[in-house]
């Protein structure tokens, strides 16, 4: 059997990945009257008191709701919010796993943004924080936007920050390999869906300077006619070179090129136009924008893509675990610039000096040092810039 042969299969078998156990013992009558009625008044009258007791007196200190609408599931598309089901149990269980978060899975019958944001506010008491999943672009920006102004408990959209965390981590440390300074590279980005955008703002938030982003209808200009909001302000944001044409004409000379959009997008001699000691992370999965061996014989020095089955996979679950155990440790108010940017570096940090080479830019997804460091870093930032509640 082929992985997804044996995925399916093992899907039957485990009838689901994820399952609620007991905190609490219910063996006699006494138990009974301790974790439902009658005790049970007493804690409800003391968060009715004071709700910030709820984080205190239930597991809502600990839990998250993964909540998806089933528009962009993975590479699938728009497959709709049950089909989606078994990509958001994957997220609870990699949350338990990785963090010890314990997260739940929410597929919302729903493609309006108010309708969504207002089921995600209404059900927010119930968690303390908020993972959106899975969202197709321009709405997802609508959601997290709206969400975060009505919210008291943080809420991350993976798709785009987590994904920037891991792909801003592993460039701070391709760029010690290849000696060159992150003010003053050339960045290319292709692809500005939900995660293009967030990794862009994010690399300016990290010192890139100077970024251009390319689309299916060629590089992103200021002034460019029918650009949706999300494209029209991240081209506010770059290109300051008012550069136009095609993805060929934006890799001319760049240091770096980043793809979050289709397979089989760049040529070897797009990678050959680009300058020297290249660093060239081509994202698409399953299949890449370039296929790695193609992007070194073509003279990229580094290269890192989203696959398991070459050096230096950038993975999401390097981020959200830990991002997400810090800000409930420190019972964070939401997930801001500066926290996200200090999950960058110490996600870089995990790399030593001796271990940094071409091939070792990121830690692999399975390292265990991951999420406490993260947490760490993220607990920090939140005291820094004052979200921290604890």
């Amino acid at each position: 059997m082929n992985i997804r042969e044996e995925s399916l299969q093992k899907h039957y078998e485990w009838k689901g990945k994820i399952e609620v156990v007991s905190r609490c013992e219910v063996n006699d009558r006494h138990d009974l009257s301790l974790a439902y009625t009658p005790g049970v008044d007493e804690p409800c009258l003391e968060i009715q008191r004071h709700p910030e007791k709820s984080f205190e007196l239930t597991r809502r200190s600990n839990l998250v709701a993964v909540i998806t609408d089933g528009t962009a599931i993975l590479g699938l598309g728009d497959i709709g919010p049950e089909a989606g089901m078994p990509v958001m149990e994957g997220k609870c269980a990699l949350f338990k796993e990785f963090a010890d978060v314990d997260a739940f899975p929410l597929c919302i019958r729903s493609k309006d943004v108010d309708e969504l944001v207002r089921t995600i506010y209404l059900i927010s008491g119930s968690f303390g924080g908020i993972n959106l999943e899975d969202i197709s672009a321009p709405r997802c920006f609508e959601v997290e936007r709206k969400l975060k102004e009505i919210c008291d408990i943080p809420v991350f959209h993976d798709d785009q920050h987590g994904t920037a965390i891991v792909v801003a981590a592993a460039l701070i440390n391709a760029l010690k390999v290849v000696k060159k300074q992150v003010g003053e590279v050339k960045v290319v980005i292709n692809g500005a869906g939900s995660a293009g955008c967030a990794i862009g703002k994010h690399l300016l938030n990290i010192g890139v300077k100077d970024l251009t982003m390319v689309d299916r209808f060629g590089i992103i200009c200021r002034g460019m006619k029918g650009l949706n909001p999300a494209h029209a302000e991240i081209a506010e944001l770059t290109n300051h070179r008012m550069m136009e044409g095609s993805l060929a004409d934006a890799m001319r000379d760049a240091d770096v090129f980043i793809g979050v959009s289709a397979p089989g997008v760049v040529s070897e001699d797009m990678v050959r136009s680009m300058a020297a000691d290249a660093i060239v992370f081509p994202m698409a999965n399953p299949t890449p924008e370039i296929m790695p061996d193609e992007a070194k014989r073509a003279g990229a020095r580094v290269v890192g893509t989203g696959r398991s089955d070459y050096a230096n996979q950038i993975n999401n679950v390097l981020a959200f675990p830990g991002i997400f155990r810090g800000a409930l440790d420190c019972r964070a108010k939401c997930i801001n610039e500066e926290m996200k940017v200090a999950t960058s570096y110490a996600l870089a940090s995990l790399i030593s000096e001796e271990e940094l080479n071409e091939e070792n830019i990121i830690a692999p997804a399975l390292d265990k040092r991951v999420a406490q460091v993260v947490a760490e870093a993220v607990i920090k930032a939140a005291h820094e810039t004052c979200v921290a509640q604890i």
